[in-house]
């Protein structure tokens, strides 16, 4: 979860902002999925806050909110997939026999799983953009690094334009 939120992030600085407050880990590297689930729904609230800010037309910001919501459901299917690979590889870790042929062939699907995702976070990202103004996707951004920020656990955000350095470095 936490490499597919950090490219995803780099990827689209928008409502997977939300995603970084889910980390609350369990037993064997696990996360709550009802942390997730409530992260993200807090996070899609005030993604949807910002763009009702940011974006001056009720009818753009409604299919911004909804490429937004498209942002969210592909993040959650990525954590789900995320999920399974990593319980398939703890099974593989207690088998004493295993090969590292099998460790790989996880590895190389996970990698796979999250490239697929992040293309498609990718892709959300460019159709939200063609729909806003420049000085839209500009009040929009800047918005998301004061959120990020705040869902980073008290470390201060980065400006992205700097290619993640933080303020005063």
């Amino acid at each position: 979860m936490k490499s597919v939120t950090r490219f995803a992030l780099v990827a689209l600085v928008t409502a997977l902002t939300m995603a970084g407050c889910a980390r609350s880990h369990h037993a064997a590297g696990s996360y709550a999925r009802g942390d997730m689930d409530s992260s993200m729904d807090r996070g899609v609230k005030e993604v949807n806050a910002l763009v009702d800010r940011s974006v001056q037309d009720p009818e753009k910001a409604k299919r911004v909110q909804s490429i937004v919501d498209e942002i969210v459901g592909e993040v959650k299917q990525s954590y789900r997939q995320n999920s399974e690979f990593h319980r398939k590889l703890y099974e593989l870790n207690a088998n004493y026999e295993a090969t590292p042929e099998e460790f790989t062939k996880i590895l190389d699907e996970l990698n796979n799983s999250r490239m697929r995702s992040a293309s498609k976070i990718l892709g959300f990202r460019y159709r939200m953009k063609e729909l806003l103004t420049a000085q839209e996707w500009k009040a929009l951004s800047e918005g998301m690094m004061t959120a990020r920020g705040r869902y980073r656990h008290g470390q201060p955000a980065t400006d992205g334009a700097k290619g993640g350095v933080k303020p005063g470095e």
